[in-house]
């Protein structure tokens, strides 16, 4: 995620990094040269095109308007479910840690720290990576047989949860706490095991493939076409105009393509690392145990 100070409008306007530009620049340097060429041979009047009706153009372009808003709202949905999911996560860990003092400290640290593992292997499984082992050691408290015990695991967050379970159970049994005070618990535990299905409902249904690729296609043959109808009209100014055109029209359509996959490490995608460490420096904290350092932003980017 892109993270800086709100930019005055001279830098807002000329700003690179974060932005859309670098992954739509080759098509649209390309659409430019077709409208350069198009817009040239038309102003010295050394052939003319077939002329595309403006009208046709300027229909299309309205319906294509509405379908890429409704694609950039559906794919925003998404991104902003994920971020208040991972809120979500964030509140329960902290509500673990007021929860669990009521035990006796060895077993609350170790519930906290199944807290901390389970950030940890939610996001990996986001992200389809394997979390740093020597971090995760520091952080979490494990042992190394224990860690990789839990990586055997296909669904290995589900299975950290069933640990903090069976640990809230023990205490139970053993008369630690009263039923009311487990049940009051457990619900952290569900809360958790929810924000993972909503999590694992966003990764796993993307938009529909046929909308997506529908889209795609209109867009860009919206905008390779546009220079034949405007050529004749603009001459040499063609590739400005179809220019902006086209970089508003192929920006909506790789901007929401961004959005859809929140879980990512691209520029607008959401900073899980940060997350995760927020997660380990509150609760390390709580028990009175080192903390790692917060994630830097490095060139305005929060991963």
């Amino acid at each position: 995620m892109i993270v800086r100070e709100q930019p005055d409008v001279l830098k807002l306007l000329f700003s690179w990094r974060g932005t859309i530009l670098p992954k739509i620049l080759p098509p649209l340097g390309i659409v430019m040269l077709i409208s350069a060429i198009v817009g040239g041979i038309e102003y010295i009047d050394l052939y003319r095109f077939p002329e595309v009706p403006l009208a046709g153009f300027t229909l299309i372009g309205v319906v294509l308007s509405i379908f890429l808003g409704f694609k950039n709202t559906a794919c925003y949905d998404r991104w902003w479910e994920a971020r208040r999911l991972w809120g979500i996560l964030i509140a329960n860990a902290r509500h673990f840690d007021r929860d669990c003092r009521v035990l006796p400290q060895a077993r609350r640290e170790r519930i906290i720290q199944h807290v901390i593992v389970f950030a940890n292997v939610l996001r990996d499984r986001l992200r389809h990576q394997t979390a740093n082992p020597t971090e995760l050691l520091q952080t979490s408290g494990m042992s190394q047989q224990a860690l990789t015990q839990l990586y055997q695991h296909h669904n290995a967050p589900q299975y950290t949860l069933s640990l903090i379970q069976w640990e809230l159970l023990l205490a139970l049994k053993e008369g630690e706490i009263s039923d009311i005070i487990y049940t009051q618990m457990n619900q952290n535990v569900a809360a958790l095991s929810e924000v993972q299905t909503g999590c694992d409902r966003i990764a796993n249904t993307p938009l529909p493939f046929a909308y997506s690729v529908l889209l795609n296609r209109t867009v860009y043959c919206f905008c390779f076409l546009l220079p034949f109808s405007l050529g004749q009209t603009l001459g040499l100014l063609t590739p400005f105009l179809v220019g902006l055109l086209a970089y508003t029209f192929l920006g909506l359509d790789a901007l929401s393509t961004e959005l859809e996959e929140p879980f990512g490490t691209q520029s607008n995608d959401l900073p899980l690392d940060s997350m995760v460490r927020l997660i380990e420096i509150e609760l390390l904290g709580t028990l009175g145990k080192p903390t790692p350092p917060p994630i830097q932003a490095q060139d305005d980017n929060l991963l």
